[in-house]
């Protein structure tokens, strides 16, 4: 034992940050549809010097990677988000901030904005906005990628995954650890309207304080799921884990009325579980439906006594809630078994019952190595998948639809793919109805694009 410090998975691999903000034209192999005209934009960590302390993937600064597409072309260009947590670190030339553990921070950032806005990116009300679930959204220019800063109109956290109704425009969106205190079990409930107006913003209380990443609106109801990832500033006081998986606290889904008060809420119970990213969800009667992938153990977090966590898998699972009945407990049922995360599906039926569904996929069943993108018809039951070539993963496959007025599913999904052997990126087009066939075709990318979290299609 030479009693050098690990290396932190983070940032070594795909995992580790790039150096530069670039411009690139890219080199398309086969052929883009020149009915697929707009912008791919996704968001993912990437520190900008070298963390203080130990370092969580969750906590590096915000880059924009953007794929423009037009008449068979394809450019890309990324760009830090400017939150004031990168330029203070920026002036400095050195890290700050120390991620989920305050205490571990330069003295001269004590109780400045430590946002980093590196989760989501979502176009709505005329506004490109970088997302996570700590801070208000932060304003981008759509084709520059310039940093134009916070939206303070929201007054406060904003989670990192609205919902965009397609009948009313609306978004609907909600945050957690609200409050004086950090780490608290206080939740918002937020509207903006369709022209960008934030006409709704209600404060309540959780069962407990929970790292609540996403959650689930339908036509008329809204759920917000409180798992036991839970969050804690007594026990990061004491140096243990900030969040950290305490399944002895229960499983809560919390459901109301979207047009109704915060009191209202109904809190359905469930088996210790999380979930990162549901499907979708929809409403059936007197019945809800949300199809979620789901772990039985919060992965990439230890135990609450600092032990080691499980990198366990999640797969597709319905739960039901009976809004009529007198119990409440959610029923679940088993969708798929195949591993996966960032579900997505065709957003025109956001909120409204649907049948395709798309996923990263893992066929080796464990870690966020996904190998594969999987299609699943939630009417027959079928799925399929194109494996990647050794070495090759996949980020969030995200669909775009081949008109306004095409049908459910028919249109093209659009993904980053690390290729490992070459340790370079492609920006990959599928056939939506035929992802076995694999790309219809790719834009070659001059150097790797690190992992990152999520990313949404801009129609031109």
């Amino acid at each position: 034992m030479d009693g050098s410090q690990p290396i932190n998975p983070f940032l070594t691999g795909n995992y580790a940050p790039v150096a530069g903000e670039d411009d690139y034209d890219l080199t398309v192999t086969g052929e883009l549809p020149a009915a697929l005209a707009g912008a791919f934009y996704r968001n993912g960590p990437n520190p900008q010097f070298a963390p203080r302390g130990e370092h969580h993937w969750f906590v590096g600064d915000g880059m924009i990677h953007g794929v423009f597409v037009e008449g068979g072309k394809a450019r890309y260009r990324n760009r830090y988000v400017r939150t004031p947590k990168w330029q203070v670190e920026h002036e400095a030339g050195r890290a700050l901030f120390s991620g989920f553990d305050p205490r571990g921070a330069d003295p001269s950032v004590a109780g400045m904005d430590s946002g980093v806005a590196n989760t989501n990116i979502v176009w709505h009300g005329g506004r490109l906005m970088a997302l996570e679930e700590a801070h208000a959204p932060y304003e981008l220019d759509p084709v520059t990628l310039e940093s134009r800063g916070y939206l303070d109109a929201y007054r406060g956290r904003v989670t990192a995954h609205p919902k965009l109704d397609p009948e009313t425009g609306e978004m609907v969106w909600f945050g957690y650890g609200v409050g004086e205190m950090p780490l608290s079990a206080g939740m918002s409930y937020g509207v903006t309207s369709a022209s960008g107006e934030v006409v709704r913003r209600d404060d309540f209380q959780a069962p407990y304080s929970s790292m609540v990443h996403d959650f689930l609106v339908t036509r008329s109801h809204v759920l917000f799921p409180v798992l036991p990832l839970t969050g804690s500033l007594q026990r990061a006081m004491s140096g243990l884990p900030p969040f950290a998986w305490e399944p002895q606290k229960g499983a809560f889904v919390g459901v109301m009325k979207r047009d109704a008060s915060v009191d209202t809420l109904r809190w359905f119970e469930t088996d210790p579980c999380y979930v990162f990213h549901p499907m979708n969800a929809w409403e059936d009667g007197s019945l809800i439906h949300a199809d979620v992938m789901e772990y039985p153990v919060a992965p990439l977090f230890p135990n609450a006594d600092g032990s080691r966590g499980q990198d366990t898998a999640a797969r597709l699972v319905r739960w039901t809630f009976d809004l009529a009945g007198a119990s409440n407990q959610i029923k679940r049922q088993p969708l798929d078994d195949m591993a996966g995360e960032f579900p997505r599906f065709d957003e025109r039926r956001a909120g409204l019952a649907y049948r395709h569904g798309w996923f990263a996929a893992n066929t080796g069943a464990g870690g966020f190595g996904f190998d594969a993108i999987a299609h699943v018809d939630l009417q027959t039951g079928k799925r399929v998948a194109c494996e990647l070539p050794q070495g090759d993963v996949t980020g969030e496959p995200v669909f775009v639809p081949r008109s306004a007025d095409a049908a459910e599913g028919d249109g093209w999904l659009v993904a980053l793919i690390y290729r490992g052997n070459e340790d370079k990126s492609d920006f990959a087009v599928f056939d939506a109805q035929d992802v076995a066939a694999g790309p219809i075709a790719t834009a070659r990318i001059p150097r790797r694009v690190p992992f990152g979290f999520h990313g949404n299609w801009r129609q031109a």
